[in-house]
């Protein structure tokens, strides 16, 4: 099984993969790299090589190492070593990038069929392999969390590609949710109670420093909802039951949880790639 395949901007120093079995996930180690090479850099490329095939529709992710995944993809249909891909963008950022790289584009609706799908995550939590998605990177991203995630959730299978410290069990930090905007506050109250002691809840503005209300100007989607940041101050037991807990209240729209079954993790090391798939088969290894 070949893990990597050797690109343009990098050399191969070493040759090493190998798999093993462990609670039903399948790790792979990909061949070490120059180290002058962007740790991102590597996982965008391993990504592209890997799991794009000629003839597919890919959703192309928003963030860092997406962008890098795009501009190489776009490479790879101008060389002729991909042929017949269309890229369904997830923002405006990676519709621009798509554009500027040569890649033709189909836009998402609802049923619309995706192949496969990469994009960048804020964190992913070992073992279950759940996603944070949708903390606040620019003011751009705002409007895009619910394309994303449907995006992601829509694809045959699904790439997220991540720092080494990005992945871990009891993860902290924020949970975008969207809420109805017309009564964000008492849905904001009731979150703050589910949560009490482990985590704050602010109202994300358009500008820095609102305050946990959000000051006079909150962002408002363009489908007219409210992000409320859930922001844990200590570590996190189960996304799962994060995910459940917001699902149940009333007035949450969704949330920037993703748990999808058949799903990579794709992580960015100093000197190698690291991969981390959630599967119900047996693995075979590789040499």
């Amino acid at each position: 099984m070949v893990i990597a395949t050797a690109s343009t901007p990098f050399s191969l120093s070493t040759s090493l993969v190998f798999t093993r079995r462990r609670n039903s996930k399948r790790f792979s180690v990909t061949a070490s790299l120059s180290p002058e090479v962007s740790p991102l850099l590597r996982a965008a490329h391993h990504t592209v090589d890997k799991y794009v095939k000629s003839g597919m529709i890919i959703g192309l992710g928003s963030g860092e190492a997406s962008d890098m995944a795009i501009r190489y993809l776009g490479q790879q249909l101008r060389s002729g070593s991909l042929q017949n891909v269309v890229g369904v963008p997830m923002s405006a950022r990676s519709a621009s990038e798509a554009a500027k790289s040569g890649i033709p584009l189909e836009y998402f609706r609802d049923g619309f069929q995706i192949d496969f799908a990469f994009h960048d995550a804020d964190a992913v939590e070992e073992n279950t392999l759940i996603a944070v998605i949708g903390r606040r990177r620019s003011s751009q991203e705002d409007d895009y969390i619910l394309k994303q995630k449907s995006i992601v959730k829509a694809a045959d299978e699904a790439v997220f590609m991540i720092k080494e410290e990005q992945y871990k069990a009891g993860l902290e930090g924020s949970i975008p949710v969207l809420v109805q905007s017309l009564n964000w506050l008492a849905i904001a109250e009731e979150i703050d109670d589910l949560y009490l002691g482990d985590a704050e809840v602010w109202r994300r503005a358009s500008v820095e420093n609102a305050g946990p209300l959000g000051g006079d100007f909150p962002i408002v989607t363009s489908d007219g909802h409210n992000i409320l940041d859930v922001i844990f101050t200590t570590p996190i037991p189960s996304l799962a039951d994060v995910a459940t807990s917001l699902d149940k209240i009333d007035g949450v729209v969704d949330h920037g949880l993703i748990i999808k079954t058949r799903c990579t993790v794709v992580i960015a090391e100093e000197t190698e790639v690291r991969s981390v798939t959630l599967q119900t088969s047996a693995v075979e290894g590789g040499v």
